[in-house]
C-alpha cells in the first residue's frame, strides 16, 4: 500500500531532469495553471515526464491521455487519482 503523493514539487524535478527547462522559464516560480506549451515543454517531453512518473511512482498512465492534459495541475491531480485507485485497490 502507497501512501505517496505525487506534488508539483515532484513534477518540477521530473521535468528538469527529463527535458530540462528552457531559458527564461522559471518552473519554480506559479506555473500550476501555465500550459506545458508555454513552458517550453511539447508532446515528446511529456511522454518522457510521463515514463519517468510511471517508474518513480509505480503508476500506469496507459488510460491517461496524456496529450489531454495541458497544466502541471492537471498531471498532478491526474497522477493523484492514479495513486488513490491503487491504494483503494490495494
Amino acid at each position: 500500500m502507497s501512501d505517496r503523493t505525487f506534488t508539483l514539487d515532484d513534477l518540477r524535478r521530473i521535468l528538469l531532469e527529463s527535458a530540462g527547462a528552457e531559458e527564461g522559464i522559471d518552473l519554480y516560480g506559479d506555473i500550476a495553471d501555465t500550459d506545458f506549451e508555454q513552458l517550453g515543454y511539447e508532446s515528446l517531453a511529456l511522454l518522457e515526464t510521463g515514463g519517468r512518473i510511471e517508474r518513480e511512482f509505480g503508476v500506469s498512465l496507459d488510460d491517461v491521455n496524456l496529450s489531454d492534459i495541458t497544466t502541471p495541475r492537471a498531471l498532478v491531480t491526474a497522477v493523484n487519482e492514479l495513486l488513490a485507485v491503487d491504494v483503494a485497490a490495494a
